[in-house]
């Protein structure tokens, strides 16, 4: 922008007008087109021939909602960042920037996803952080019982495609540690509703605590204040192809709520 002090004041109105515009307006780009419906009703949650943290397996009814088509990109959480910063209200970590794996960096003052990296998703994003990305698009994250059954739908099947196996046309995953792919790479794995990256590639975020089974929205685990060791669904990158399930919670990663993690993304969620 060159020497500040040569800016005349019209430009200056011009610029706080700008920036005024980006706060208020949550995550430009963002169109209707971009979340899916996943109508109301009931569906199976959790599993009786799995891990114990997915037992057992039981009915949930929701309402209807909407979630988000892809998990939310590195070029999207930067765009986020410029606006609302890396630090939340309550003085807590948004965005792991300086941690080697992280994939969004400043330059020049401005933050900017990694060459190559603009549609990965966004990694390194804490809980506390993607929590607030989704209310700045007026939005939230999805509980766990939204983000299971926008995985697998009402017929109980393992995968988001279905029944058989995974393979690499359909989800990423037993890859090196950091390979993610764009979150649009593997349209053959998408869910019933259309949503796609529910498998593989990162786990992702979700709004409940992890407790144990049968899933209550009532009983204290859709608190939102930051604390909680939360639940990550769905697998990732360098997740074996058992982890990649439409029924995993995450129980052997390292997920601390208040730090980002190289392998865990999120998506938004509206409704009820």
């Amino acid at each position: 922008m060159g020497d500040p002090e040569k800016i005349r004041l019209p430009h200056l109105v011009v610029i706080a007008a700008c920036w005024l515009t980006a706060a208020v307006t949550p995550a430009s780009g963002y169109a209707a087109s971009d979340l899916l419906i996943v109508p109301a009703g009931a569906f199976t949650m959790g599993r009786d021939d799995g891990p114990t943290d997915e037992r057992p397996a039981h009915r949930v009814t929701l309402p209807d909602f909407r979630v988000d088509r892809l998990p939310v990109t590195n070029r999207d959480f930067a765009r986020f960042l410029n606006v609302m910063g890396p630090v939340s209200a309550e003085g807590l970590r948004r965005y792991d920037a300086d941690d080697g794996d992280a994939r969004i960096h400043q330059h020049n003052g401005q933050w900017i996803a990694d060459s190559g990296h603009e549609t990965h998703p966004a990694v390194e994003v804490t809980w506390v952080g993607a929590r607030d990305f989704c209310q700045w698009r007026n939005a939230r994250l999805p509980t766990e019982a939204e983000w299971e059954k926008a995985a697998r739908g009402g017929d109980g099947r393992p995968y988001p495609w279905g029944t058989a196996n995974p393979d690499s046309t359909r989800a990423r995953y037993a890859h090196a540690f950091n390979a993610t792919a764009p979150v649009n790479a593997h349209p053959a794995g998408a869910s019933p509703y259309g949503a796609l990256d529910m498998a593989g590639n990162a786990w992702e975020w979700v709004s409940s605590a992890y407790r144990p089974y049968p899933y209550r929205a009532d009983d204290g685990r859709e608190d939102q204040p930051p604390g909680p060791v939360r639940a990550t669904r769905g697998g990732g990158h360098d997740s074996p192809a058992y982890e990649i399930r439409a029924t995993e919670r995450g129980r052997t990663l390292s997920r601390n709520p208040r730090a980002g993690h190289h392998n865990i993304a999120f998506r938004c969620a509206t409704g009820d």
